[in-house]
């Protein structure tokens, strides 16, 4: 572009503005055209979903009444089963929503000595009416959902789907209802009056409830499995749950919950979790069964009209492009041939000629004032360079007084390892590998007396010189404020009130601190928004430290934090890290991420804190190879070593 004429430019430039002119009249018309459809497409997925449901609302309210009524009536009569025994037919053939019917009675309910006493009467292939006796030692109905969940409940329910084996032999579902007799001014449980309603009735109604030809409908339990599928293979035998599982769907996972809790709504799904490209779900509850429907529409489907618009304007507005292209040319063209004249005489000055003379262009338009600009331009660049020569000289002034901070702040943090006089019974190691030349983490570590050691590592927000005077102001604080006898809570509470005053860049400290006593080995610590420290135990698995919850330090005032314990026994080692060991970047823009970490962790078997430090180091910098460190990089970890002597 730079070699470029002014005439092309200035029809680039044109053309670009009307084409984003175009393009934000066009983004605005079409998305306007979506959400319009959007919300026609939801209000017809609506008014189907709603119909479906209440057909089939319908249909089970319908066969609801049929035991109800039956019960009562079992419930304030003598219960003669022999009397009975027909009643189910009636039931059946009176009501033809109902493929079956029952009245189950307890062990003796029936008489003397009976144990099953259950007659059913159902609709056979041929449409004909069938009875039996249900009970035997095949299919005992005491156990099954259908007699054991009314009598449980004590009030009608429905079931589960489910294949009534040995019964009507048919993929059904089942509204029970208990009756009972009062004896000794009691209701003493009789037993059940059921209904069946067979599965592919409701099949019938869902898979005829769609908004085209390419959607479809499905219903699921109140547990989210599968009732009715254009996939046969999900019904009865998978649940939505499974299948959000299968795709990895966390969305999918947030629908079904919803829709099993008896939620209504609209919502969008990436290609291939319910259809093979994008689509849009609308479901809504059956409040009588606890089931739920949805209707699956394919988003193609839906904006197709929204995309024959989008191509026929997006052709008249590359027609309009181009006769705009072909004006600008014609005056770009008269406009830029003073300019060119101009151009040949200051390749001179381009080339380092300061002293050339410019021509005398006697225009009082913008080309004789660019004219007289070039002279002003001439003369100004003498100074400038003088003034650049300067410049020079102060930013490496300001690059060599960086490397010198640098240096300091690197020497407020501990470096002698062992680190600790006379004979104590802990391993320290730490290490920080700042991203610049003066970075933001901490660490920090001292005797609070004898028997107490004060460790710390933190993580200061942003980079650069304001997070190294937040590290060494927080650092200063901790050192000022931990004292004998105070818990790690209260150390980051005074440190976090220290660090709110006057803190109006809003800068914060993430921070992980601990009180080891050297004697007993009990582990005092809190934290303030730090990473998961990590216990290598001399025996035993790597362990993730719990952590209290805790907010960053420098930012709310009413934060409060916690205290937490843990017991280290001799040849455990914690180790405490920043989240420039996590994040570091491969050059497949990978995380190295807590995997990597916990891997390198569990190699290290018996290695001394001072070990343990360079191999995690190690692993980092060999994974990220060739890509420019991102983040601080600090590690601490702190061993005990045995008892004190």
């Amino acid at each position: 572009m730079r070699s470029r004429t002014i005439a092309f430019k200035l029809v680039v430039f044109t053309l670009s503005g009307t084409m984003a002119i175009f393009v934000s009249a066009f983004a605005c018309v079409y998305f306007s055209s979506k959400a319009s459809m959007m919300r026609y497409v939801e209000m017809n997925a609506r008014n189907a979903t709603h119909a479906a449901a209440y057909q089939i609302e319908s249909v089970l309210r319908g066969i609801e009444k049929v035991p109800l009524n039956y019960a009562a009536l079992l419930t304030s009569g003598d219960c003669k089963p022999a009397a009975l025994a027909m009643l189910p037919e009636q039931m059946v053939s009176t009501n033809p929503e109902i493929f079956g019917a029952a009245i189950a009675f307890e062990p003796g309910a029936s008489g003397p000595g009976s144990l099953y006493y259950a007659p059913y009467c159902y609709r056979g292939k041929n449409g004909g009416l069938k009875n039996v006796m249900l009970g035997n030692e095949s299919y005992d109905y005491f156990t099954m959902d259908w007699y054991q969940i009314p009598e449980q409940l004590g009030r009608a329910a429905w079931t589960e789907p489910y294949y009534d084996e040995g019964g009507g032999n048919e993929t059904m579902a089942t509204f029970s209802v208990p009756f009972y007799k009062v004896l000794q001014g009691k209701n003493k449980f009789q037993g059940v009056v059921t209904a069946d309603v067979a599965l592919r009735g409701l099949k019938q109604i869902v898979s005829s409830t769609r908004l085209n030809k390419s959607g479809y409908s499905f219903l699921i339990t109140r547990n989210g499995v599968f009732v009715t599928s254009p996939d046969s293979t999900l019904i009865m035998t998978n649940s939505i749950f499974s299948v959000a599982e299968e795709k990895h769907s966390a969305l999918l996972r947030r629908i079904g919950r919803k829709m099993i809790a008896g939620g209504e709504g609209f919502a969008a799904l990436p290609k291939g979790l319910l259809y093979p490209g994008k689509c849009w779900l609308y479901y809504t509850p059956l409040p009588s069964i606890g089931w739920s429907i949805g209707i699956v529409t394919p988003e193609g489907v839906m904006l197709a009209d929204v995309l024959r618009f989008s191509r026929m304007v997006i052709l008249i507005g590359l027609l309009g492009v181009c006769l705009m292209a072909l004006i600008v040319m014609l005056i770009a063209k008269r406009i830029s041939k003073p300019i060119k004249d101009l151009s040949a005489t200051t390749l001179e000055i381009a080339r380092g000629n300061l002293n050339a003379t410019l021509p005398d262009i006697h225009r009082g338009d913008e080309i004789g004032a660019l004219a007289r600009s070039f002279e002003d331009m001439r003369v100004a660049l003498k100074d400038y360079i003088e003034n650049l020569t300067q410049t020079t000289a102060a930013k490496e002034r300001i690059e060599s007084e960086l490397k010198i901070a640098g240096r300091i702040q690197m020497s407020f943090l501990p470096k002698a390892f062992p680190p600790l006089p006379g004979k104590t019974p802990v391993d320290i190691a730490a290490r920080l590998e700042p991203a610049r030349q003066i970075g933001g983490d901490l660490y920090d570590y001292f005797l609070l007396d004898d028997d107490h050691l004060f460790f710390t590592v933190g993580d200061v927000s942003d980079k650069g010189i304001p997070a190294a005077l937040f590290m060494a102001v927080t650092k200063t604080l901790l050192k000022g404020i931990a004292e004998k006898g105070m818990s790690p809570s209260e150390i980051l509470d005074k440190c976090n009130l220290e660090l709110i005053g006057g803190n109006d860049s809003m800068m914060f400290v993430t921070l992980f601190c601990a009180i080891l006593d050297l004697r007993s080995g009990r582990l005092r610590y809190s934290n303030a928004g730090h990473e998961h420290p990590f216990i290598l135990r001399r025996e035993g698995p790597l362990e993730t430290l719990p952590i209290p919850e805790g907010f960053v330090l420098g930012v709310n005032e009413d934060a409060g934090y916690q205290t937490m314990e843990v017991e280290l026994k001799p040849g455990d080692r914690l180790i405490v890290y920043t989240d420039g060991v996590t994040e570091a970047v491969n050059g497949a823009g990978e995380f190295y991420a807590h995997q990597n970490l916990i891997s390198v962790l569990e190699s290290c078997g018996s290695l001394c804190a001072e070990g343990i430090v360079s191999r995690i180091l190690d692993s980092v910098k060999t994974f990220s190879s060739g890509v420019p460190q991102a983040d601080d990089i600090t590690l601490l970890a702190v061993s005990l070593t045995g008892p004190k002597l």
